[in-house]
């Protein structure tokens, strides 16, 4: 990742002294309810007990850093659909709240993909049908999600006891090369762009146009999906980008040769550019067993770092899942998979739920720094590309 040019620094003012601190205030009794901030664990917590039974501490961990799921097919998957109530539960698909709640799904990134063919303007008038039932079904929801934009309003959700469902990744057939639909779609509430199908990002790498596209996304905060790129792609992304970038869907080549899973080489890249790499739950990716599964976390979080490395659970988007990750309900098996190979709470903290907010944080704070040195972008393909 770039580094920022001209952040903002701000001095501390010395003011005056603090008033004495208030008495301490009583702990409250061990049934109240604790959000994000405010957890304290007990020394028999199934968290802090290491005789606990591993899908016990699973549940008590998710229960205070809960999964960010970095891709979710459910907007398509309603589309077909002529009724459902997701609060009270959908068994035609494989996300419902009832589900989120029990797997602890703190925020959902909700895809805006299209079915190969669409371009041009079917693309982009297809992707905006979808922005449309994605806000409809948050609304006739209230209870159960919440729309989020923001690192902030992901954990304000979160800490209202609602999904955050933030909108992305959309295909790069959304923008039909127009960096102006680019703005528009983010105005709406676009927060990722998927970079692979373009024509500014082929196997050659990001074209001059390309490379403004991802200045803009920096711009306004929109982050760069890179699964299914191609290196050049991903290494000129990494290289240009001031904001961390993601891969939604992509777990290691090394263990299995899906052309979207990233060799050692692009994972220790994504690392060194505190980029984010979100394993899928799929058998055809990662394999048929919850075991599977975890061996690539491991070789992602060895290779690229425990920063690095994070959920994506593509449910409702056509593919097979392992063995008990079924459905959206089913994280705390795979939690306690990783428990009983050794992973660390603050590993798992940052696996769930932390490093997707690190990202997001980052998007924001770098959307506010370009947005006071760099006007928006009036670049057209044909201009820049021929």
């Amino acid at each position: 990742m770039a580094d920022l040019q001209d952040e903002l620094h701000t001095t501390a003012e010395v003011g005056e002294l603090d008033p004495p601190a208030p008495p301490p205030v009583p702990l409250p009794e061990p049934d109240d309810h604790f959000d994000d901030h405010s957890t304290a664990e007990s020394e028999f917590s199934p968290i802090s007990d290491p005789d606990a039974a591993p899908l016990d501490r699973a549940h008590a961990i998710l229960a205070v850093h809960p999964v960010a799921d970095g891709y979710s097919g459910l907007p398509w998957a309603l589309r077909h659909l002529p009724w459902y109530d997701l609060e009270l539960g959908e068994s035609t698909v494989d996300t419902d709240v009832p589900r989120m709640r029990r797997g602890h799904v703190g925020a959902l990134f909700w895809a805006l993909h299209l079915p190969d063919g669409l371009a041009g303007d079917r693309a982009v008038g297809a992707t905006l049908e979808q922005f449309d039932l994605v806000k409809t079904v948050a609304r006739s929801h209230p209870e159960g999600l919440r729309l989020a934009s923001t690192a902030g309003q992901v954990t304000d959700a979160r800490n209202c006891g609602r999904v955050a469902v933030v909108l992305g990744p959309a295909a790069a057939a959304a923008i039909d090369d127009s960096i102006g639909i680019l703005r528009v779609l983010h105005s709406l509430g676009l927060r990722l762009l998927t970079l692979a199908g373009a024509s500014w990002a082929s196997e050659a790498g990001l074209t001059r146009f390309g490379e403004e596209v991802v200045r803009e996304m920096n711009r306004l905060g929109v982050l760069a999906d890179l699964s299914g790129a191609s290196p050049a792609t991903v290494h000129r992304a990494v290289t240009i980008s001031k904001a961390p970038v993601v891969c939604t869907r992509s777990a290691a080549r090394a263990l299995r040769p899906h052309p979207a899973n990233l060799p050692d080489e692009t994972l220790a890249e994504l690392g060194a550019a505190r980029g984010l790499c979100l394993v899928p739950l799929t058998a055809e990716q990662t394999g048929p067993s919850v075991r599977d599964v975890a061996d690539h976390l491991d070789h992602v979080r060895a290779v690229a770092g425990p920063e690095c490395v994070g959920l994506s659970g593509t449910y409702d988007s056509g593919n097979a899942h392992p063995q008990e990750l079924g459905d959206a309900s089913c994280y705390p098996n795979l939690i306690a998979e990783l428990l009983q190979r050794g992973w660390t709470e603050p590993d798992l903290t940052l696996l769930t739920w932390g490093n997707v907010q690190r990202v997001l944080r980052s998007a924001d704070f770098t959307a506010k720094a370009a947005q006071q040195r760099r006007e928006p972008s009036t670049a057209r393909i044909a201009e820049l590309d021929g």
